[in-house]
């Protein structure tokens, strides 16, 4: 139960990412919002660190948080922001709905399990209703735009390090995996925030501030210890279900902040993925989750 929880409260403050992402954006360069909110949560992360006294990774954690930072710290902010910059949150929410089913597939082939060739139909399926809804769309005009492509490269990337994360939390913990994650990244992340910032120095209203802010705090850092945690203690296929709800909210949050309009065949898209999600996560075969005391 405790694990659940803690995906919960993940998934609430992912759900939010996307509208957040699209408002810093339309006054921010997208690629400093992209990379300046991981060195605003590196810096976090160090403090939470020193605080905690947490021992160093070995080798082999270093090479796993390498695929962790690939995914969540960078792939996923760059690919969303640049996709944001032209193409609206509602419609991004019905593309990350096929976000559980990537989740569940990258968890499948890193733990080596055979799943029945159902679980592979279902996967492709919600994939396609996906590519479907974006060609037949009136903002895709009948083809899919470098913007749609930019959205699945980062459904894509965050499949694979919200399951490599998973994993790795049941060794270092939620907190400290995304902590070292974020400041192994900052080789990468430093120089393009300052070559961002000085070609386009940053400039944005209250509103705009504070979307970074969020995106900064919860959505690269905050959200993180939550989910992490969730998913190593009540197992990735367990939690990763609670993710089922994250596009519904998008959508809401989007209509809500954004005055974005949700459309019939955005709805009827989400629900379609959603519907091949939960049968992905039936046909998998569920083990107990190792007990993990780390947060």
């Amino acid at each position: 139960m405790t694990g659940l929880a803690l995906g919960a409260v993940g998934v609430l403050a992912f759900s939010l990412s996307l509208p957040m992402t699209r408002i810093a954006v339309q006054q921010l360069d997208p690629w400093f919002v992209a990379f300046g909110r991981a060195v605003g949560a590196a810096l976090l992360a160090g403090a939470y660190l020193l605080v905690t006294g947490a021992p160093r990774p070995s080798r082999a954690q270093w090479r796993r948080l390498a695929v962790v930072a690939l995914g969540v710290v960078v792939g996923f902010p760059m690919f969303t922001s640049l996709a944001l910059t032209t193409q609206t949150a509602a419609h991004g929410a019905v593309v990350i709905a096929v976000l559980p089913a990537m989740t569940a597939v990258f968890a499948v082939l890193r733990a080596g399990e055979r799943p029945p060739p159902v679980f592979w139909a279902a996967g492709a399926a919600g994939l396609l209703a996906v590519l479907v809804f974006l060609v037949t769309s009136g903002a895709v005009r009948g083809a899919l735009t470098v913007a749609d492509l930019f959205l699945l490269v980062a459904v894509v990337l965050c499949g694979l390090g919200y399951a490599e994360g998973g994993a790795l939390s049941r060794e270092l913990g939620g907190a400290r995996t995304i902590c070292w994650a974020l400041l192994l990244s900052l080789p990468v992340t430093v120089p393009v925030t300052l070559a961002a910032g000085l070609a386009d120095p940053p400039r944005a209203d209250t509103t705009g501030w504070a979307a970074f802010g969020y995106l900064t705090a919860i959505s690269m850092f905050l959200g993180f210890f939550a989910w992490y945690a969730g998913l190593a203690r009540g197992g990735i296929a367990q939690v990763g279900q609670i993710q089922l709800a994250q596009p519904v909210l998008t959508l809401a949050w989007s209509a809500l902040l954004l005055g974005e309009t949700v459309t019939a065949a955005s709805i009827v898209a989400a629900l379609v993925v959603l519907g091949c999600v939960v049968l992905i996560q039936r046909t998998r075969a569920s083990a107990p989750a190792p007990a993990v005391g780390k947060v």
